[in-house]
């Protein structure tokens, strides 16, 4: 039987990895592991579809090393013995341990020592959160590295190559696809790689041939293989951003029945993902501090979505929507980071005070680590002391609103501890 187009099409060597060029991008942390040959164990977390195991084929090929590929849940520690084997008479193998947060402590205990005596290299594939649902003992020894969706120009450069892949892709079908399929391919797989192969394999071998031999790939053809909805035939594939931009302007503009809308044309096509991400982002960017116990509910909200799925989602979506629309708007919190980011990124801070730097060794005092004063040793749990770095001690990154209760509290607040930090300047 056949494997299926992402299998076949899966990179040999680091140069051929589309996306997550901050990992494997000339001079990055796995490309020089590569390159020097001084590969360690690694956790690679992130969504499904994102170049995990990629990643992990890539490096074995590029180091010529064996491959071999087991999963955490499904495969036996007689699976896991014979790969040992393996790299005791072959030297170094590198295995591929899909689901590497559900390993059991049974497997784990075996796995440990061959770790570290690098035997086996180990590349954990996960899309949980490797801080919470991977034991300290894996942890410890691997590196951690999270992947991201691939960019939709990310999905498209790996289409093309599988459609002019005559060896493992679809190049000997004679395969045209429309631009609007294209785009509507690319930029509505949510950045899965994966999903968007299968369906455009689907789509090339389930489409029949025209007089002159040519598959013609027509945007309902992958609508179906994919069993989503274009949001609008715009020859330039800008629909989802277009509509994911109005949502949130919407919903900062407090136009209920406008973002209702928006939200529906992403529910009408299919796209939960999007939908759910996008009200995060707005919950913490346009209501954040004026109100956040929306910003809790609307997480609740996802939550509930996610498990539901569509149709039923849509309702505690819904309500967060409404919510949402209807609730005080701040940006504070967001202009806040970002003007102290400004200030990091143009070099724009000095040293870390004396008195804040850590205590916990022997010959801190000697390198001038004291002075620091603990708070709650005083009156309102407050004293005044400098916290920035002499060079930008005056620095005020955030600018309160008063457009909800709890940020109005918030201000109050900094007003006060303000105004001591004046008072006492003057003293």
């Amino acid at each position: 039987m056949q494997k299926p187009l992402a299998y076949r099409i899966r990179p040999t060597k680091i140069e051929d990895i589309v996306g997550q060029q901050d990992l494997v991008g000339p001079g990055k942390i796995i490309d020089r592991m590569v390159k020097a040959k001084m590969l360690s164990s690694m956790i690679l977390y992130g969504p499904p579809g994102t170049g995990k195991t990629s990643i992990a084929s890539a490096i074995a090929g590029s180091t010529k090393y064996a491959f071999r590929m087991l999963n955490a849940a499904t495969d036996t520690k007689r699976d896991l013995q014979a790969v040992a084997e393996e790299a005791k008479m072959s030297g170094t193998v590198v295995l591929l341990l899909d689901e590497i947060h559900r390993l059991d402590k049974t497997k784990q205990d075996f796995l440990l020592p061959l770790l570290e005596s690098g035997q086996i290299i180990l590349i954990g594939a996960t899309t949980e959160n490797p801080y919470i649902n991977i034991s300290p003992a894996i942890r410890s020894r691997t590196e951690i590295f999270q992947v991201h969706p691939l960019s939709s120009d990310d999905i498209k450069k790996a289409v093309e190559r599988a459609l002019t892949d005559k060896e493992n892709g679809l190049g000997k079908l004679n395969v045209k696809i429309d631009h609007n399929a294209m785009s509507f391919l690319v930029h509505s797989t949510n950045g899965d790689l994966r999903s968007a192969l299968n369906a455009l394999e689907l789509s090339a071998k389930s489409t029949e041939p025209d007089k002159d031999g040519v598959i013609h790939l027509t945007l309902s053809d992958i609508e179906a293989c994919l069993q989503k909805k274009a949001l609008s035939q715009d020859k330039n594939g800008d629909a989802h951003y277009n509509v994911v931009s109005a949502l949130q302007k919407s919903i900062r503009g407090s136009d209920v029945n406008a973002a209702l809308h928006y939200a529906s044309r992403l529910i009408e096509s299919g796209d939960l993902n999007s939908l759910t991400r996008r009200l995060m982002v707005i919950a913490y960017e346009d209501i954040g501090l004026a109100n956040p116990a929306a910003a809790a509910r609307t997480v609740n909200a996802v939550q509930a979505a996610d498990k539901l799925g569509l149709p039923e989602g849509r309702i505690p979506l819904a309500d967060a929507i409404i919510d949402l629309c209807l609730s005080p708007k701040s940006n504070s919190g967001i202009k806040a980071i970002d003007n102290a980011l400004s200030d990091v990124k143009s070099g724009n801070y000095g040293d870390i005070p004396n008195h804040l730097k850590d205590t916990h060794f022997k010959g801190a005092k000697k390198l001038g680590h004291v002075g620091y004063k603990y708070p709650h040793n005083y009156p309102n749990d407050w004293v005044q002391q400098q916290y920035l770095p002499d060079k930008i001690k005056d620095a005020k990154y955030y600018q309160p609103k008063l457009n909800g209760k709890y940020e109005k509290a918030l201000a109050d607040q900094y007003q006060k501890i303000n105004e001591a930090e004046k008072h006492h300047g003057k003293e």
